[in-house]
């Protein structure tokens, strides 16, 4: 089987997509499947989120040479719409003939549908409905985020299928001191992005200004959103406790769930929450809010899963902070436990293999 696997951009400020995808992709040809893995940038192969392995064959360039190069495929596989690329890569696979599969990626929840809201309009008029009408399969993270779109009106072919996680090489507790430690840490690690919430999680923080802890956030900035941040923690005096340190990767996003208590994503709109996943595979409790996909929080007993508003997060902060350093470690090793179970990036790919194989008669 040969998948030709497609998404906008694999740099690792790209967001959750630029790592999801290229782990599928190696994750697929572990499985003995051909994957060409191509970026509407061009820059595939130099993306640092792009393993080196068989079978996974990074494709640069413009999407028809990228085909050419890696030969006809069996299916296309899509992540994202709206953009240019994606309306191409729909009219290439109608073109050919080739079934298309389109990983929605959040992109019509409630949320993102009201962001830019007219440039969407005009645009699902003139060519993203009919793209995604024509799609063979459109593939979900989560069971809202098909309702989301059955709702806009699509009745085509879905399947529902999570995001994985890379699990850590060691348990996260081999990694910390047992010396105490003067100051615990709330940890967000996004894109800094209005629809991430901060400016809410901020506010909630400066009320409860909790003894003791400090927040972290991490992640590139969207749009300018950081500077917007940095004014309102100088406005709330929050200079000493709240601590805007940019993009993170590698070794020093380890880091930074190695050494946190607690991690937050006060979102509005998520259609997985790739981060989410990463801090429970770190043994890290979670408060994230209903905008997150992530009830297994409250199933699992692994962290709090609350309302995406300024009082219900204020209430989550109270009550996580106010556990023992042990109920925390405790709440996190559950959802270590759970995430190896259901998130594993070998179950992912098999999952995916079943879809590609029924359409595929």
């Amino acid at each position: 089987m040969r998948i030709f696997l497609a998404g906008a951009s694999f740099d690792p400020s790209f967001g959750g997509p630029a790592y999801s995808v290229p782990a599928l992709g190696a994750a697929l040809a572990a499985r003995g499947i051909m994957v060409g893995l191509w970026a509407a940038d061009g820059r595939a192969s130099a993306a640092p989120t792009v393993p080196a392995v068989a079978n996974l064959t990074p494709l640069d360039g413009d999407l028809q040479a990228a085909v050419g190069r890696f030969g006809r495929p069996d299916i296309i596989h899509d992540n994202g719409i709206w953009l240019p690329s994606n309306h191409q890569v729909a009219r290439l696979a109608r073109a050919r003939s080739i079934p298309r599969v389109v990983s929605l990626r959040g992109m019509l929840e409630p949320w993102a549908i009201n962001h830019r809201k007219w440039k969407k309009k005009l645009a699902w008029t003139l060519y993203q409905a009919r793209d995604l009408r024509s799609a063979a399969l459109l593939h979900a993270t989560a069971d809202i985020e098909e309702t989301n779109a059955r709702a806009l009106g699509l009745r085509g072919s879905f399947c529902v299928v999570p995001n994985g996680v890379d699990l850590p090489a060691h348990s996260a507790a081999e990694h910390l001191s047992p010396a105490p430690r003067d100051r615990r840490t709330a940890l967000f690690v996004s894109r800094i992005h209005p629809k991430k919430g901060l400016p809410m999680l901020l506010r909630a923080w400066s009320r409860l200004k909790p003894e003791g802890w400090q927040l972290v956030i991490a992640g590139p900035d969207e749009g300018g959103h950081s500077a917007e941040l940095g004014a309102q923690i100088d406005q709330l005096g929050l200079g000493g406790d709240v601590r805007l340190i940019g993009p993170v990767y590698g070794a020093e996003k380890d880091a930074l769930f190695q050494a946190a208590d607690l991690f937050v994503l006060p979102t509005y709109s998520e259609n997985f929450g790739i981060a989410i996943a990463e801090a429970l595979a770190y043994e890290v409790p979670v408060l994230t809010t209903r905008g997150a996909p992530w009830e297994l929080l409250e199933t699992y007993g692994c962290g709090w899963w609350v309302d995406p508003a300024e009082e219900a997060i204020l209430s989550g902060l109270r009550a996580a902070i106010g556990l023992t350093d042990e109920a925390r470690r405790e709440m996190g090793r559950r959802g270590s436990v759970m995430v190896a179970e259901r998130f594993d990036w070998g179950g992912i790919a098999m999952q995916f293999q079943r879809q590609y194989e029924a359409l595929l008669g």
